[in-house]
Order: C-alpha cells, then structure tokens, then sequence
C-alpha cells in the first residue's frame, strides 16, 4: 500500500488505491476517530504499529484530511439551517476574490460550492433563526454584489454524513 500512495502522490493522481485492510481502517475513523490505535488494530484483525503506519501514510498521501469533532447545531442554538442559491451577474476574479473572503469570513457558512447550471452558487448556513439569516444576508450583500438569492429553510434534516463511500478499484 505505501509504494501505491507514494506513488499516487508523487503522480499527482486523484484517487489511491486502498487494499481492503485500509479500507476498514477508513471505515472506522469516518464512523469515530476518537478509537483508540488497539481498537482499530483488533477491530482489523491487525497489530497497533502497522495500523498506525497505514494511518499516517494515508494522512501524508491526503487521503485523511483531519479529524474532527462533529457537533449538534440544536444544542449550540443554531436551529436554522437555510440553503442560499446564489446568482452573481459578475464573474470576473476581483469580484470571486470577495466573494470568497466574505465566505470564509462568516463561520455560519458551513459550506459553499460553486455550481454549473443556472445557479452559480450554493451555500448550506447554519444560524439561530430567520433573524440571524437576515442579518447574514444584509452582511454579505453589502460587501459584494449579487444578482439574486433565494433562500431555502430547511425543515428536517434527514440525513446528514461526513462519511464518504469507499471506492473499490479493480486489481
């Protein structure tokens, strides 16, 4: 495995191959990477040390990005969570260079993508009810220009995942 994530690495390819053994480690950390190395290495079949070696391999190779603790909005009193689609009619890269500080400026953005289609703009905030989106909204607009946004009140969250599906590659 490590000659193939240094290998991928040093290529600069988009996927590594995983043997199944780094897939199960995967899997566990995605579910709780508060496990212990002894737990992870018995939950594999495998020993402590070369657990760990995999675990730090697949961190250099960019596959484990960090850990983090993920944490319940409604117990922090953000019970709002709205969709923001945006439109810009601007698409030069002064504007994208503000557009983005003022994104990465506002912790309740939890995430942004840019789109293809009609919409230009997708952002998942996180507030504590429709006065605060307002006051986001009035925050953001008066630092760039924006052409149209819709805003979308999430009423459930059904479900919600930062674990990803771990591919199979062909051997």
């Amino acid at each position: 495995m490590s000659e193939q994530i240094s290998q991928a690495a040093a290529e600069g390819q988009t996927a590594v191959r995983l043997d199944d053994v780094d897939r199960k480690i995967l899997f566990l950390l995605q579910q709780d990477a508060s496990l212990s190395l002894d737990q992870i290495a018995d939950k594999v079949g495998a020993s402590k040390t070369p657990v760990w070696n995999r675990i730090r391999k697949l961190r250099e190779a960019g596959v484990i990005r960090r850990q983090v603790a993920i944490l319940d909005p409604e117990a922090l009193g953000l019970e709002a969570c709205f969709f923001v689609l945006i439109r810009t009619s601007e698409h030069d890269k002064d504007w994208a260079a503000r557009f983005l500080k003022a994104l990465r400026e506002r912790p309740e953005v939890i995430e942004a993508h840019r789109l293809a289609g009609d919409i230009d703009y997708i952002l998942k905030v996180q507030v504590r009810n429709a006065r605060a989106y307002d006051r986001f909204y009035q925050s953001l607009i008066s630092e760039v220009k924006i052409h149209n946004v819709t805003a979308l009140l999430s009423m459930e969250e059904i479900k919600a995942t930062s674990a990803l599906p771990i591919p199979e590659f062909p051997k």
